[in-house]
């Protein structure tokens, strides 16, 4: 039973890191559950008061530096909230549209698309802030990936 439970939190873990790549799963909910089905096949006494904060602590940086990477990159280079709107809903639509390219191509044209038809920008400046939602992406993924080797390592620490 135990090689089952830990397939699982192993299987979970994996995948929130395949969330940080496809947006549609949640990478947060991924991790917690991870914690949560050991705790069900072992034991929570293991997952003490301070893991659960510390916990805490890493999930809200996950979604701040989500959110700060895009509007980072967007409004660096001259973009408006419509700008990281547009970013947001390109890497949530990008994935399911063009399996790997919207990946890439998502929040590209997502940003470039809202600024184009909410502020009327040149097709230039609009692909300019296009390309600083693409930047914001991969900075998002980049922390949010070292949060969550943070997270898991923590985890590792508790539990061993």
């Amino acid at each position: 039973m135990s090689i089952i439970g830990w397939a699982l939190v192993v299987l979970l873990l994996i995948l929130s890191f395949v969330g940080i790549v496809y947006p549609i799963i949640p990478s947060a909910v991924v991790l917690i559950a991870a914690y949560v089905v050991y705790g069900l096949f072992f034991s929570f006494d293991a997952l003490t008061w301070t893991f659960w904060v510390w916990q805490g602590i890493l999930l809200a940086l996950l979604f701040v530096a989500d959110y700060v990477a895009t509007a980072l990159g967007v409004t660096r280079l001259g973009g408006s909230n419509a700008g990281v709107w547009g970013s947001t809903v390109g890497i949530l639509v990008g994935p399911f549209v063009l399996p790997f390219a919207g990946l890439i191509l998502g929040p590209f044209l997502g940003a470039m698309i809202a600024e184009l038809i909410v502020h009327k920008r040149s097709l230039k400046d609009a692909a300019k802030i296009g390309f600083g939602s693409f930047l914001g992406f991969l900075g998002s993924s980049v922390t949010k990936a070292l949060l969550q080797v943070v997270m898991i390592v923590i985890f590792f620490v508790y539990v061993s």
